[in-house]
């Protein structure tokens, strides 16, 4: 079933993948011979919800007060005579973690389905404006001269470390929690591990040597790298939402015909994708403190942390697919306005390159000499004193001093940066798309 970020996590979505699970349970139970296989095939025949009645389940639930209970019930019934066999030494914990981390495992592939074209956007970007020149910003003050494709180099190169770092904890995530009551596998004898096995290569999931029921660690693990990546998708939507203020103007988005920037002002043209994006990656990155919270678990069970565990989930898994398709149309909806990037640029005056002209001079003087030279020619008359300070010109010519406050001779690696982390971003789309499909 293809799902979206408002049901991936329904109750009705949770129901049918509490009843995949059962039906897996069967077929691999049926399989080593635990429960016959007729009735395997007929408990998988009834695992629908449309079969076992939507309706009836919510009028059970609302009785028993223990979902699983009502659905396996519901589930028995719809089995005929095979019903017997439904949730056979299964618990409520089994099921629900399980379904869990299937929906979990869809939503993710989802999520770097739309990383990977917005990788594909950051690397088009870097590439188309690798040399596109513009003013580097410290402590929100001019600094050097970069270029735009430079800026974008380095948010690829974080889009690949939470890249990896979100693949990397998917493979403890996407396992099997299915250890029947406390973990151990009591209910099943001697063929508890046999089962284990079977259920796991049923689902697609890897085995856990304890497959109990506080195994929240590896769900708070994954929350914790989605907030992670919701800190990335913040700083580059901010970042860009500064850019395209008017104190700044040096992005824009491209927005379509009729689009309205404010009810009052009519000459105002607000920025439509990057906000929206920034406040849900804010949320998001929010979403840690709970997270941790959730792990921690007491002894073999504990239904507490697990109510905490599922409320995060609940609002962090579709934020952060929503914020990661809203990223991706931003970044597809980002003008870069070139002209503005050179006028900012040239109104810093040729003091944006002062440390290249002390690097000229430091062979000369020395390096600390050319600072206190440089540093005290500017505070005394600014960039037009570099052109004329004796202690310069008795060491450089007019035009090496000239040459050496160009923006466009200190680039440093700027250019070559960005064309390699063009095709970096492709990739990191590669990646992504490996396990998004």
């Amino acid at each position: 079933m293809s799902h979206t970020p408002e049901t991936i996590f329904a109750k009705s979505t949770q129901w049918q993948a509490w009843l995949d699970v059962e039906a897996a349970l069967a077929r691999a139970q049926g399989d080593i011979g635990m429960i016959p296989k007729w009735a395997a095939d007929k408990i998988t025949s009834a695992a629908k919800l449309d079969v076992i009645g939507h309706d009836a389940l919510i009028a059970d639930i609302a009785v028993t007060m223990a979902p699983v209970f009502s659905l396996t019930k519901l589930l028995g019934k719809a089995s005929g005579d095979a019903g017997d066999y439904v949730h056979w030494g299964a618990t409520t914990q089994n099921v629900m973690q399980t379904g869990r981390i299937l929906l979990i495992r869809q939503a993710n592939q989802a999520i770097r389905k739309e990383l990977s074209i917005a990788a594909r956007y950051l690397g088009n970007l870097a590439l188309s404006e690798a040399e596109t020149i513009m003013i580097g910003r410290t402590n929100r003050q001019y600094a050097l001269p970069i270029t735009f494709g430079f800026k974008v180099a380095s948010w690829i190169t974080e889009l690949d470390r939470t890249e990896a770092r979100l693949s990397d904890t998917t493979k403890r995530l996407f396992v099997l929690p299915f250890g029947g009551a406390i973990g151990a596998m009591h209910a099943y004898g001697t063929k508890g591990r046999e089962l284990n096995q079977q259920l796991a290569k049923e689902l697609g999931l890897a085995e856990l040597l304890v497959p109990g029921r506080t195994i929240n660690d590896v769900f708070t693990e994954y929350l914790l790298q989605l907030s992670l990546l919701g800190m990335h998708l913040e700083r580059v939507m901010t970042e860009s939402y500064t850019l395209i203020g008017q104190d700044y103007g040096e992005l824009g988005e491209r927005l379509d015909a009729g689009a309205i920037g404010s009810s009052t002002m009519p000459q105002k043209v607000n920025p439509k994708y990057v906000i929206p994006v920034a406040a849900q990656a804010a949320q998001l990155r929010g979403c840690a403190s709970s997270a941790l919270e959730a792990g921690r678990t007491s002894h073999e069970g504990d239904p507490l942390s697990n109510q905490i565990l599922y409320a995060v989930l609940d609002q962090a898994i579709p934020l952060a697919w929503k914020a990661c398709s809203g990223f991706a149309e931003a970044l597809s909806r980002l003008t870069v306005n070139r002209d503005v990037m050179a006028k900012n640029l040239a109104s810093a005056g040729g003091s944006v390159c002062a440390e290249h002209l002390m690097m000229k001079l430091a062979p000369l003087v020395g390096r600390g000499q050319a600072h206190d030279i440089i540093h005290h020619a500017l505070e005394a008359g600014g960039p037009d004193a570099l052109y004329i300070d004796s202690e310069i010109t008795a060491k450089l010519s007019t035009q090496e001093i000239s040459h050496a406050l160009d923006p466009m001779h200190y680039l440093g690696d700027s250019v070559a940066i960005a064309n390699q982390a063009a095709t970096l971003a492709e990739k990191i789309a590669t990646r992504l798309e490996s396990e998004a499909n």
